[in-house]
C-alpha cells in the first residue's frame, strides 16, 4: 500500500517526471529477525497480543498452486474510468472515523512519525536497509502520501481495493512476500502510538490493526495471482535514444520476453546507474507488433533517474521494468469522442490513445490538445500533425502559453461544447488539478474524466 504516484511524472503527473513517486525498495522487503513486540497504547496500557498484534497474513490460493507462471498478459485495471471519479459512500464507518482521527492529529508531524518508523524497521531489521536507496526523502513522503490515500478512501472499496491491487503486484519487483507484511505493520502500529497522543487508545489501534490486514491481505492476494500471470520484472534493451531537446528524450527498448500492456497505461523503470530507484514513465504507444517499448522522459533537476535515461542510457544499455498498471485506457465498448489534454511529456500516453483508435478502426471524434510552455517544448508536435494528417476524426491544437498567455485547461474554453465526450489527462499534477476542474465547470462530470495520478493516485481529483 505505501509507494504511491501522481500519474503522474513521479508522481510529476505524467509517469514521466522523476520527482518521485515510486523510488527505492517499497516497504515490504525480506527479513529474517523475529517479528516486533506489540506495541503500547498511547494511554500506557499493555496491548494484548490477541487484541493488537498484525495477524499472520493468509495464504493466497493462487501462490500454493503456482507451479509454472502463466504466459504474462496485460495487467488488470479498475476500468475506463479514473478511481478518483468515483464517488465515496456518505456514512463512514467507525474504524474510517478512527482511522482518519489518527491521520488528522500526525499530519503537522508526519516528519517526523515516517522517520520514527523507518528507524524502527531499521533497527530492528538492519539487514533491510541495503534494500533502500541512499537518499529517503522521497521514500518518506511517499509513505505519508500512500497513508493519508488508505484513510480517506478506507471505505471507499472500489477505489481502494484496485489501488492496493496495482501496489501488491508492484512490490513483487522488490522481493516481497506474504510474511514482510506484519513486521512492517507492527512498525506502523508503533509509530502512530508513539505521536498520536490525544486520540491514540486500544479502540483505536485495534482499527488500525483491522484496517492494516485488511489492506495487506489485498496486497498479498493480487501478488500472488499476478505471479501466475507474468515475472515480478522485465529485462529490456535500449535499442533507441533519440534526444529531442537538450532535455528531453525519445527512450525505445525491447524487452527480454512479451510485455502485454494497454495503450494509455505506465510502467516503473530502474536503471543500471541508480539500483532500487524506480520511476513511473507512460507508453508513448501502444502495444506494437515488433514488440518494442517507448518512453519520452524529461530531464528534471536533481533527478537521478531521468537525468540517467536523458544523458547517460545509449543503445545496448540494459533497464528493469516493473508491471504495466494504469487505468486510463480507452473504453472500445462506446463511441464517445475523445477530449485529450496532453502538457509536455505527458503527451506520450496521449499519442498512445490516439494509435489504439486508429488500430481499433474507431472513427470516433479525438481531440488533443497539446500544451507547452514554449515553441521548443512542443518536441512530438510533427509526430501529432502526422497523425493528423492521416486521420480525418483526429484534431491536434498546439497550446504555447507562452503566445497564447494562457494556460492549456483554460483553452480548452475556446472550444467544444464537450459534454459528449471522454475528457483524458496527463501532465504535471498542477495542469491535472487545473484541469479538472475546468472541465467540470464546463459540464463534463467527474466520471467521464480519466487520468492516473502516479502521486497521489486516488486524491489528485478530489
Amino acid at each position: 500500500m505505501f509507494e504511491a504516484r501522481h500519474s503522474m511524472d513521479a508522481p510529476t503527473t505524467t509517469p514521466s517526471a522523476d520527482s518521485g513517486s515510486d523510488g527505492g525498495g517499497g516497504w515490504f522487503t525480506p527479513h529474517t529477525g523475529p517479528a516486533p513486540q506489540p506495541p503500547t497504547t498511547g494511554s500506557g496500557e499493555e496491548a494484548t497480543q490477541e487484541e493488537h498484534r498484525i495477524p499472520e497474513p493468509r495464504q493466497a490460493p493462487a501462490a500454493q498452486q503456482a507451479q509454472q507462471p502463466a504466459p504474462p498478459r496485460a495487467a488488470e485495471t479498475p476500468g475506463p474510468m479514473a478511481a478518483s471519479a468515483r464517488p465515496a459512500p456518505t456514512h463512514a464507518s467507525p474504524d474510517a472515523i478512527l482511522v482518519r482521527r489518527t491521520m488528522e492529529e500526525i499530519g503537522p508531524v508526519a516528519d517526523r512519525v515516517t522517520s520514527y518508523f523507518y528507524a524502527l524497521l531499521f533497527v530492528r531489521h538492519p539487514e533491510l536497509r541495503p534494500l533502500f536507496p541512499a537518499a529517503m526523502d522521497t521514500q518518506r513522503d511517499r509513505l505519508l502520501k500512500a497513508l493519508l490515500t488508505a484513510a480517506e478512501h478506507v471505505d471507499n472499496k472500489d477505489v481502494l481495493v484496485a489501488y492496493l491491487k496495482n501496489l501488491g503486484r508492484g512490490h513483487r519487483k522488490y522481493g516481497t512476500q506474504a510474511d514482510h507484511y506484519p513486521a512492517v505493520g507492527e512498525c506502523l502500529i508503533a509509530a502512530l502510538t508513539q505521536y498520536a497522543t490525544t486520540t491514540w487508545n486500544a479502540e483505536t489501534e485495534a482499527a488500525w490493526v483491522r484496517t492494516y490486514t485488511t489492506i495487506s491481505q489485498v496486497m498479498i492476494d493480487a501478488a500472488a495471482e499476478d505471479e501466475l500471470r507474468a515475472p515480478a520484472w522485465w529485462m529490456a534493451e535500449v535499442v533507441s535514444h533519440d534526444l529531442r531537446t537538450p532535455d528531453v528524450a525519445v527512450v525505445t527498448v525491447r524487452p527480454d520476453q512479451p510485455y502485454p500492456f494497454l495503450a494509455g497505461q505506465y510502467t516503473t523503470l530502474e536503471t543500471p546507474w541508480w539500483p532500487r530507484i524506480w520511476r513511473h514513465y507512460s507508453f508513448a504507444s501502444a502495444p506494437r507488433s515488433d514488440g518494442l517499448l517507448s518512453f519520452h522522459v524529461k530531464a528534471v533537476p536533481a533527478g537521478w533517474v531521468s537525468n540517467a535515461l536523458v544523458h547517460r542510457a545509449r543503445p545496448g544499455d540494459v533497464l528493469r521494468l516493473g508491471p504495466p498498471a494504469g487505468s486510463m485506457t480507452v473504453d472500445h465498448t462506446t463511441d464517445s469522442g475523445l477530449l485529450c489534454l496532453g502538457g509536455g511529456t505527458g503527451i506520450a500516453p496521449i499519442k498512445a490513445l490516439v494509435e489504439d483508435v486508429a488500430e481499433h478502426g474507431d472513427r470516433r471524434s479525438v481531440e488533443v490538445f497539446y500544451g507547452a510552455r514554449t515553441n521548443h517544448d512542443l518536441y512530438d508536435i510533427d509526430t501529432m500533425l502526422r497523425l493528423s494528417q492521416s486521420h480525418a476524426w483526429l484534431s491536434v491544437r498546439p497550446i504555447v502559453d507562452q503566445q497564447a498567455h494562457l494556460q492549456l485547461p483554460d483553452a480548452v474554453r475556446e472550444y467544444g461544447p464537450w459534454n459528449e465526450y471522454d475528457a483524458y489527462l496527463s501532465g504535471p499534477p498542477g495542469m491535472i488539478r487545473s484541469s479538472i476542474d475546468t472541465l467540470r465547470r464546463i459540464g463534463i462530470p467527474g466520471s467521464r474524466i480519466r487520468h492516473d495520478s502516479v502521486e497521489d493516485l486516488v486524491a489528485a481529483a478530489d
